[in-house]
């Protein structure tokens, strides 16, 4: 018998708990069209999807850091007008919520914008369904780096052995591996 039950589950936001994929790429086309810089949907989703906004911004050309903090902003802005486009992932949702039920935690842990999670959890009406979420600016090394589990584990006072992980990115299972808890690798159907 493992003298280690779990006792935290760990998801990532973007592409594992909520298939953001779509409002993210619709609202910086329309954010970087805005300033001259055509990219597709294929594109970004294919080289870009799950990259933290600065970075992405940088790898786009924008040298400077007020106009991608701007931009960033921005993006922020039209994220909700796209909305439409998510989708939740319920299996997930449902067992993580079985999970609290039974004592268990689950917390969101997103390289992500702090305020783009918190608008889509508003817009889904999952609030209450979180224990908590620790976002991609809450942490000096993100993923691949296992200091974002890491330090939630801390946190709740949980052994790597008593944490479940969901991750969809190369950079997320990386960086779930690195932090020593079992994992699951995420996918939406298309």
């Amino acid at each position: 018998m493992d003298n280690n039950p779990i006792r935290l589950i760990l998801t990532d936001f973007d592409g594992t708990l909520v298939d953001t994929r779509m409002a993210n790429a619709l609202a910086y086309i329309q954010t970087l069209r805005e300033i001259g810089i055509e990219i597709s949907v294929e594109e970004y989703l294919k080289h870009y999807f799950g990259m933290r906004c600065n970075e992405f911004m940088l790898r786009m050309g924008i040298e400077d850091p007020t106009e991608r903090e701007r931009l960033r902003l921005r993006k922020i802005e039209l994220y909700p007008t796209y909305f439409d486009t998510l989708r939740l992932n319920e299996p997930l949702w449902n067992f993580c919520q079985s999970f609290r039920q039974q004592g268990g935690k689950v917390w969101i842990v997103s390289t992500g914008s702090r305020a783009n999670i918190d608008n889509v959890i508003r817009h889904l009406g999952l609030e209450a369904g979180v224990d908590g979420i620790l976002s991609g600016l809450e942490i000096e090394r993100p993923k691949p780096a296992p200091d974002c589990f890491l330090e939630v584990m801390r946190q709740q006072g949980c052994t790597p052995q008593e944490t479940l992980i969901f991750e969809d990115s190369p950079v997320g299972l990386a960086a779930a591996a690195a932090s020593g808890a079992p994992y699951f690798k995420v996918s939406f159907e298309e």
